[in-house]
């Protein structure tokens, strides 16, 4: 199987172009062994690039641990990268579909190479049932949420996957791994959750650490970057328009205010390709 790894501010996964070969067998499967840092290639998850009825490119996203994804900003810019570049479709407008939805993306292009992509991450959904969360209010904006020796005030906003983002006086490795995991699977979220962590630095800037469903922590998160802006203009702490810094670099998202929807701009770089031995 010939693959394609990406990374999206340091947000890496294994790409697999369906388009010239196959969808392969056991997919949950082989994205657990592709993202094996010690035994396969390393990577925060495993994305197919397919065709679509309804767009330029279909993307099937799985996590880490084999579980399946909705949405991810960091990885549809990387699709739209591979998609322009390996001529599947040479635009600078690309729509890309992922989990039914279909979303429209603006390459900025120089010498034929896609060097940075903005989504349009489309409107956030704070309705509670749809998120999904059993916290109360609408929106659950700077709620109560009660952990084992600890509580936390958190807001939750799904942009086509569910996020629980709390905003905090320091980021720390033991909010990030032992809290997160927590929150990730508390019962107050069904389908689970994605945790950001957060430390605002002025209305214009915060920095972010992501606790991802399914992954662990990860150097960056899109649609986690996505919640943090929406969550930050509902609780008043930022402005609509907001540089998060990740540990594997910046992004630039707004909340627009006429249409509603969420817009980020960030890089996306081709790492390698190669192959990967499956069995007949």
């Amino acid at each position: 199987m010939r693959f394609t790894k990406m990374q999206g501010a340091g947000n890496d996964y294994i790409y697999v172009d369906c388009f010239a070969q196959s969808v392969p067998n056991k997919v949950a499967e082989l994205a657990r062994q592709v993202s094996d840092r010690h035994f396969g290639i390393g990577a925060d998850g495993l994305i197919l690039i397919c065709p679509s009825e309804r767009a330029d490119a279909e993307m099937r996203m799985f996590n880490a641990d084999g579980s399946t994804a909705e949405m991810c900003g960091n990885g549809i810019r990387c699709v739209a990268k591979y998609v322009y570049e390996h001529d599947i479709a040479r635009r600078n407008t690309l729509r890309i579909e992922s989990a039914g939805r279909v979303f429209e993306l603006e390459l900025s292009t120089r010498k034929g190479l896609v060097e940075r992509v903005r989504v349009d991450m489309g409107e956030p959904i704070l309705t509670a049932n749809k998120i999904p969360t059993t916290l109360a209010g609408e929106p659950v904006a700077d709620v109560p949420l009660a952990l084992p020796n600890r509580d936390l005030v958190v807001t939750c906003v799904s942009m086509g996957n569910p996020h629980c983002v709390t905003f905090v006086d320091e980021l720390s490795e033991e909010l990030v791994h032992t809290v997160g995991p927590l929150v990730e699977n508390h019962a107050h979220f069904p389908q689970r959750v994605n945790v950001e962590f957060v430390q605002r630095i002025g209305r214009d800037e915060v920095r972010q650490r992501t606790w991802e469903r399914g992954s662990g922590e990860t150097l960056a998160c899109g649609t986690g970057a996505a919640a943090v802006c929406v969550a930050g203009v509902l609780t008043g702490r930022t402005d609509r328009r907001v540089t998060i810094h990740l540990l594997g670099g910046d992004l630039q998202l707004e909340w627009n205010e006429q249409d509603n929807h969420v817009y980020m701009t960030g890089p996306a770089v081709e790492v390698f390709s190669g192959e990967w031995p499956v069995a007949e």
